[in-house]
């Protein structure tokens, strides 16, 4: 294994926790700014306001997008182990 196989997986990680997160980060940036919204136009500055609704909204997407984050994974472990057993 030379440097360039080690860079390769290591591009493929990064870009595997990019995807996998994005999801649930896009979805909890969406909320938060609507909810920072609807406080500026009301002035209620409850602090819990903000936390529930992003817990939930970001519970759902991860629910829902639990079969992409797996490929995401899976993708990357299989490219790793087949590295691995073809020697890099």
């Amino acid at each position: 294994m030379n440097e360039a196989d080690a860079l390769d997986i290591v591009q493929f990680a990064i870009w595997t926790v990019l995807t996998a997160s994005a999801p649930a980060v896009i979805i909890a940036m969406v909320v938060g700014v609507g909810i920072a919204l609807v406080q500026a136009l009301t002035q209620v500055q409850e602090i819990t306001l903000t936390f529930v609704p992003k817990i939930v909204a970001i519970l759902l997407v991860v629910a829902f997008s639990g079969p992409f984050v797996g490929g995401q994974i899976g993708a990357l472990s299989t490219v790793v182990f087949e590295r691995i057993e073809n020697g890099f």
